[in-house]
């Protein structure tokens, strides 16, 4: 109903929505998608009346794909924004807060990459490749905004790290990605954890310090990463 917040899906048309109930629903006359990308303004949005935000899961993960309002309200909140962001002294309140964030976050990558060093905790032979490892690792699942479970506060850091890891092998050092895998209830988690367990057997022969061949899929996923081959795959 056009009164209620909602959190939907895209429809059938352009100008339809699907609810959790798998209902089908026109969005009202006079109500306009705003994109999204700008949360300040879909924040002042949400305040004047009810929304639709439209969502898509990718993986485990939802994406904004807009949020549908009432039009006037729409553009009352650009106009607000507008004004709000040409006042006096803004853009240097704005510039702090940016800088405060990215602070922030260059710290969580420092403490999220020794905590990956640690989990690593490879024999002093090899201190290179697990720096190189810890930071691929990092770079790729810190970013913010991008889902991964080194985002989540939900679990330990320590406990982030490791299944950061325990990701980042299995997209690299396994089949992964190209395997078949049967839609049957518990399968792709049994693939999962199969090919964990495979991952900690790999990264204890760096722990243990012992001769590794060249062809270790671990050695060589690092080696096509530092001269630019394969993409990296999702945490």
């Amino acid at each position: 109903m056009p009164h209620q917040n909602r959190i939907v899906e895209p429809g059938r048309t352009a100008r339809s929505v699907l609810t959790d109930a798998g209902e089908h629903l026109d969005v009202p006359e006079g109500w306009e998608l705003l994109p999204p990308g700008d949360g300040p303004l879909t924040k002042m949005v949400k305040a004047k009346g009810p929304t639709w935000l439209v969502q898509v899961k990718f993986r485990k993960r939802f994406i904004s794909k807009g949020l549908w309002a009432k039009g006037v309200h729409i553009l009352a909140a650009q106009e607000e924004l507008a004004l709000r962001r040409a006042a006096p002294g803004y853009a240097k309140i704005r510039s702090q807060q940016l800088a405060r964030r990215e602070r922030k976050n260059q710290k969580y990558q420092q403490d999220f990459y020794s905590e990956v060093l640690s989990f690593l905790n490879f024999h002093v032979r090899y201190t290179k490749l697990a720096t190189q490892l810890a930071r691929s690792v990092t770079d790729l699942a810190t970013p913010v905004g991008s889902g991964t479970v080194a985002r989540t506060e939900r679990i330990p850091l320590a406990d982030r790290a490791r299944s950061a890891v325990i990701a980042w092998m299995r997209h690299q050092t396994t089949g992964y990605d190209q395997m078949a895998i049967a839609r049957i209830k518990g399968n792709r988690r049994q693939v999962r954890r199969n090919l964990a367990s495979q991952s900690i057997e790999l990264l204890q022969l760096y722990r243990d310090g012992r001769d590794v061949p060249a062809s270790c899929p671990l050695q060589r996923a690092l080696d096509n990463e530092e001269h630019g081959g394969k993409s990296l795959g999702n945490l």
